[in-house]
């Protein structure tokens, strides 16, 4: 039986994004209901191309509930039992315990806070059915499950160093306000700014790196936010923002008035960029995240990632150096031999491209083998359908989204300590 679902006052693209390719286990019949405005009109024109477009095109037919009571028309009227959330995320775990309190399965963007004053919130809709899942991407990535069986491949990479003066996993990336987004330049709403409503620099994308260090330190491990972390240090700044890049990037001719707090003459401080760094089950991880203003013609986001290991360091890295395809470089500390392990990787993997270098080895998967970013978002939404089916939720999972929100709240609260 196909599941129904409803989305409620999309304001971020990743709502649309769930649901960019067909599937046969959803009504085409999508249920929008959201307060008039610009936010739920370009998700609507967004899910249209989707519909409109000339490859593999989708079939939703949307049915727009539009109007100031939109949340009660949706509980009362109660098309399905899903909703999907992605937009303003300052109040999103207080909506999210209503909609639990109403018996709703709820798949959320991130982040799911902008302050620790929400965690009750968050231990209300985890506590039990139904569903709160959070929309973690980056695990149906190809090349991040190429990275994770390196590093579980003890001949080569040895064990996770916890000796080492350095991190022993180390996350990096920068983002810009200004990118395309399906080829469009991407209009951001004007809350977007506003690091109350959007979170900053210490929650946002931070969250991320959080489930990836829980997928390589605990997969399958019931978190325990007291027992297993420990946060060492944690700090955010700003990036300075024109106001004729606010401009450009939201259609706004000014900066708002709730935005005066941050605004000096024309320049916004926008908290968006932040640095944590923590001990998770005795590892110490470091995570690294910042914004500039406009991405390079042809580029996107860089990021890096570095894992070291007794035997051997590996380094994956994305931006211009790498033309912008994920490229990892794995440095051995005593020659050791990988071809055992090159033919175990290749069983998962098998047009994984192996050179030698002087260091050691570059590994790389052609383009048609990656899973790009908007491709894992319907593979998201099949992995929260199954969840929904089997009408369960491992406790695994459970434990470790209370641990990665518990884990960023308490960044917050240390760097206000420490500022």
């Amino acid at each position: 039986m196909a599941q129904t679902i409803s989305v409620y006052d999309p304001g971020h693209f990743h709502a649309a994004l769930l649901l960019n390719q067909r599937n046969a286990r959803v009504n085409r019949t999508i249920h929008v209901y959201a307060p008039p405005g610009p936010d739920v009109e370009k998700f609507i024109a967004l899910i249209e191309s989707f519909n409109a477009r000339a490859e593999n095109p989708t079939d939703w037919r949307l049915e727009c509930h539009l109007g100031a009571d939109a949340l009660e028309a949706m509980v009362a009227e109660r098309p399905g039992n899903i909703v999907i959330l992605a937009g303003r995320n300052g109040e999103r775990l207080a909506l999210m315990h209503r909609l639990h309190d109403e018996g709703f399965h709820v798949i959320a963007d991130k982040p799911w806070m902008t302050d620790s004053a929400n965690l009750p919130h968050l231990n209300a809709i985890t506590a039990q059915m139904p569903l709160a899942v959070d929309i973690m991407v980056g695990r149906h990535s190809a090349f991040a499950k190429l990275r994770n069986a390196v590093i579980n491949t003890p001949s080569v990479f040895g064990e996770i160093d916890r000796s080492s003066e350095l991190p022993a996993l180390e996350f990096t990336s920068c983002h810009h306000l200004m990118k395309l987004v399906g080829g469009q330049p991407l209009q951001r709403p004007p809350w977007f700014y506003d690091s109350r409503v959007q979170g900053d620099g210490l929650v946002d994308i931070q969250s991320h790196y959080v489930d990836q260090a829980q997928w390589l330190l605990g997969q399958g491990h019931r978190f325990d936010i007291d027992t297993d972390v420990e946060i060492l240090a944690a700090e955010r700044w700003t990036t300075p923002v024109p106001l004729d890049l606010f401009r450009e990037s939201t259609g706004e001719s000014a900066f708002p008035k709730y935005l005066a707090h941050v605004v000096e003459g024309d320049i916004l401080q926008l908290a968006c960029n932040g640095r944590i760094d923590y001990r998770m089950r005795g590892t110490w991880v470091r995570q690294y995240c910042d914004w500039g203003l406009r991405e390079a013609p042809g580029g996107g986001d860089i990021q890096g990632f570095t894992a070291r290991g007794t035997k051997a360091k590996l380094n994956v890295d994305l931006g211009p150096e790498t033309g912008f395809q994920p490229e990892m470089r794995l440095s051995l500390h005593d020659g050791q031999d990988i071809e055992a392990a090159a033919g175990q990787w290749r069983a998962e993997f098998p047009r994984l491209e192996i050179s030698a270098t002087d260091e050691g080895y570059l590994l790389r998967l052609p383009p048609k083998d990656q899973v790009g970013h908007d491709a894992q978002f319907p593979l998201m939404l099949e992995q929260f359908l199954d969840l929904v089916e089997a009408d369960a939720w491992p406790a695994d999972l459970t434990a470790r989204i209370r641990a990665r929100y518990t884990l960023l709240a308490r960044a917050l609260d240390h760097c206000a300590a420490t500022k």
